[in-house]
């Protein structure tokens, strides 16, 4: 799998944990489950813009 198509995936699953964080679950495990699933979204975003380094 190619770098930056492993960055969506762990985009897009980040913004599904969210969405299912905020939307169905309540409480204090809501919250827990929204915030790991927006962290993926950054760190996702974030290694989209990573220089790569080629070393062939």
């Amino acid at each position: 799998m190619k770098g930056n198509t492993t960055s969506w995936v762990v985009t897009g699953l980040g913004a599904a944990v969210a969405a299912i964080g905020a939307k169905f679950i309540k409480g204090n495990l809501g919250a827990g489950i929204t915030g790991f699933g927006l962290a993926h979204l950054v760190l996702g975003t974030l290694d989209m813009f990573r220089p790569s380094v080629n070393d062939r």
